[in-house]
């Protein structure tokens, strides 16, 4: 790690830890878990666009496939916590090879407008198949996650689940950065003729990749139904992936920590206009319109010019 991002992984653990220790209020804790995991939805999403160059408006259908999944198959079938996120993130990947090998010959807003369509149908099954997913009403008695006997059947237990699995996107997103891949998928973004001629296989790349950050965004699916004991179609629908898409935006794309910035301020919103529920998309538009216009590379661009202005 450069000193910036280990410094920031430092200052993250710190207040991990000192949150886990002294933050008693459930309130706080809960909605810190709820940071937490959009912090890791959006990081997945800024791989795809911030380093691939891959607009994708479906990330929350694949959350909600693995939360589905984990929801459907230990409530009907009393299949074991930890072995439904297994399932869940296989099944989403092998569902993502699908959608992906024909969608990502596609680009731009053409490539939007694919995955928001696969993230509609996605919605009208969990909206349709009542039998299993319960319909509009959505799934209950969904059990708390547990491993080897251990239940995290409270707050401050899944505050520590959450944490834990949060640090661990931080260090797998560093370790991706710095890796010749992401070197490759920002020569892709940039130009795929031309990593096609020094004989880069642009498209199986962005299939595998797109696959990947799916199964990821299953995983936290999985552990966030479990956490909530419930599923529903508005928990995965198409605001929700716009909503992780501005969190990226916001935070500035192909960044280490962007997303988690982004995060962090779009998740703090229904928080701070409480009062103004019926206008939330409309304070995400004004949001997301000043930032693009304005900070063109998010939050973090600032920060970058900040330390160019300082050398």
């Amino acid at each position: 790690m450069n000193s910036l991002n280990k410094n920031f992984f430092i200052i993250n653990f710190i207040l991990i830890i000192l949150i886990g220790l002294f933050l008693k209020n459930e309130y706080y804790l809960s909605l810190i878990s709820y940071i937490l995991i959009n912090a890791m939805l959006a990081s997945g999403l800024n791989i795809l666009l911030g380093y691939a160059g891959i607009i994708s408006l479906c990330q929350a259908s694949f959350f909600g496939i693995g939360a589905y999944l984990s929801g459907i198959l230990t409530v009907h079938y009393s299949y074991s916590p930890i072995a439904t996120v297994f399932i869940g993130a296989i099944i989403t990947f092998i569902v993502a090879i699908l959608i992906a090998y024909p969608t990502l010959k596609l680009h731009g807003h053409y490539l939007a407008m694919a995955t928001l369509g696969f993230g509609m149908i996605i919605y009208i099954f969990a909206n349709e198949l009542d039998i299993f997913t319960g319909g509009p009403s959505g799934l209950v008695g969904i059990p708390y996650f547990s491993l080897f006997g251990f239940e995290f059947d409270t707050e401050l237990k899944n505050y520590a689940l959450f944490a834990f699995l949060y640090l661990i996107t931080v260090v797998l997103l560093e370790l991706f950065d710095k890796s010749f891949l992401s070197y490759d998928f920002r020569f892709i973004r940039e130009s795929e003729h031309a990593s096609s001629a020094f004989g880069i296989d642009f498209h199986k790349e962005k299939v595998i990749l797109f696959a990947v950050i799916a199964s990821f965004s299953s995983i936290i699916g999985s552990f966030y139904s479990f956490y909530s004991q419930f599923i529903s179609p508005t928990s995965i629908g198409i605001n929700y992936s716009i909503e992780i898409l501005a969190m990226v935006i916001i935070g500035g794309l192909g960044s280490t920590y962007g997303g988690i910035i982004g995060a962090i301020i779009i998740s703090l919103i229904p928080e701070l206009f409480a009062s103004f529920e019926d206008y939330e998309i409309l304070i995400y538009g004004g949001i997301l319109a000043f930032c693009i216009i304005f900070f063109p590379y998010g939050i973090n661009g600032i920060f970058k010019r900040l330390k160019v202005a300082k050398n």
